[in-house]
């Protein structure tokens, strides 16, 4: 008999995995070209009298914070767990991704204000050549940054629990050859500002070249922070399903518990919870009720097994128990519903 025990895997090396210290030379680079262009948009806005600017760089702002918190959140996650915190520090990056969410519709909000004012109030004046300048200085600092945080293949670490896992409905599952979480997701934001920011660009060349359509300064500026405010949509979908403990979005329930009672001796599980502290580290625990004749240890190995393999959990916590006929009747022991 195998016998199974957490002590199975290797002790994990102290520090950040390669793979996490590429992610994070990435956004250092990534995080110092946006903040200097954050501030150069913040100059040149208010030099060129651009809300559209100014929109701009507030999107610039989020996109500093929130890789901000990536960082810190890479180092805090090499913290060792403690008493108080059993888990470790992993959801301090979704604690930094609300804050930046949050930080990105304030700033957004008060844009939008003074835009609905100049549009009651036409007295205001565009400087058309500090705006083009700058929305074309703008554009080029979001190629730098997707050039900066493109990745063009998979990590080359194997077995990280950091990988994203595809379940399949046979074997064990493949790690998705997407990179780092934090990475892949400022990538998809610069893309996001790219689009942004050649709009901003379309607006100057328009304003440069026929300067009594300025109000196409106020008008984008409405456009682009309902772009960026929806551009929060998905990280706040997935803050809040972490922090209400919701399924993973890659782990689904109906698998999770086939998979559990297709182990040999396993007649029925009941308090069956997934959860994820971050996108990336997903949790389980269950009760299994097992025959009398079965071995609960190699139950226990096998159900492990076949959890971490197929789904990629992090982290398994599996109760074993003799079955009993009044399960079944067992209000406790019911299977939760439908959302």
């Amino acid at each position: 008999m195998s016998f199974h025990h957490c002590h199975r895997d290797p002790l994990p090396q102290p520090g950040l995995s390669p793979e996490r210290l590429q992610a994070r030379r990435q956004l250092y680079a990534a995080c110092a070209v946006c903040f200097v262009f954050m501030a150069g948009e913040v100059v040149g806005g208010y030099l060129a009298h651009s809300l559209a600017i100014m929109t701009d760089a507030a999107h610039l702002l989020a996109d500093v914070g929130s890789m901000m918190g990536s960082l810190f959140s890479l180092w805090l996650s090499t913290r060792p767990a403690t008493r108080t915190m059993t888990f470790g520090w992993h959801r301090s990056e979704t604690l930094g991704a609300l804050a930046s969410v949050l930080s990105l519709w304030v700033v957004t909000g008060v844009l939008l204000y003074l835009a609905f004012v100049r549009l009651l109030h036409s007295d205001y004046h565009i400087e058309a050549g500090a705006m083009l300048l700058t929305a074309s200085i703008a554009v080029c600092a979001n190629l730098l940054m997707a050039f900066v945080l493109h990745q063009a293949g998979p990590p080359h670490g194997h077995g990280s629990r950091g990988a994203e896992y595809a379940p399949l409905e046979e074997g064990p599952a493949e790690p998705l050859p997407l990179g780092n979480t934090s990475v892949r997701a400022a990538f998809v934001h610069v893309l996001g500002d790219l689009l942004q920011s050649l709009g901003v660009l379309a607006a100057s060349i328009l304003i440069y070249f026929k300067p009594q359509y300025k109000v196409a300064d106020p008008i984008s500026t409405f456009l682009f922070s309902i772009c960026a405010l929806g551009s929060t949509a998905p990280t706040l979908r997935d803050v809040l399903r972490i922090l209400m403990e919701g399924t993973p979005r890659s782990v689904g329930f109906e698998p999770v518990r086939e998979t559990l009672l297709s182990v040999p001796g396993v007649r029925a599980i009941h308090e069956l919870h997934l959860w994820a502290l971050t996108l990336t580290y997903h949790v389980a625990s269950a009760h299994l009720a097992i025959d009398a004749t079965a071995d609960p240890e190699a139950v226990l190995a096998e159900a492990s097994s076949r959890l971490h393999s197929r789904f990629g959990f992090s982290s398994c916590t599996l109760q074993v128990e003799q079955y009993q006929p009044e399960m079944s009747q067992c209000l406790r022991c019911r299977e939760p519903p439908q959302a």
